[in-house]
């Protein structure tokens, strides 16, 4: 069964620091780009990170210097470590998990991001 799971959201003062994780449960061998989308409220949803199998990261301009994308290939997991934070990183983050031979995109529920002036 496909499950995508995130975990470590929560409520941080600017400055401050998450670790958000996502776990893919994938009944497959290998998996492609896992990348964060984040959605905060009356804003269109927007890429803020990916990684490739292959380790190849990219960032959106707003989060490039404070947070950090990585995975572990044996254990289907991405995190995203988000350090500096500002009150504009408030959303929903999203994981995002791509299986490229089958041309699809697995989505997590979304976890809670707030950070408070």
């Amino acid at each position: 069964q496909v499950q995508v799971v995130e975990s470590g959201g929560g409520l941080v003062q600017a400055g401050g620091s998450l670790k958000l994780s996502c776990t893919a449960s994938l009944r497959i061998f290998r998996i492609d780009d896992m990348g964060w989308y984040r959605q905060a409220p009356g804003k269109e949803r927007e890429l803020v990170a990916v990684i490739t199998s292959g380790g190849t990261t990219n960032y959106a301009d707003s989060v490039k210097g404070r947070f950090t994308i990585a995975r572990d290939n044996a254990k289907n997991t991405v995190f995203l470590q988000m350090d500096s934070l500002k009150p504009e990183d408030t959303a929903v983050y999203y994981c995002n998990v791509a299986v490229k031979i089958l041309n699809v995109n697995y989505w997590g529920q979304g976890t809670q991001v707030t950070v408070s002036s």
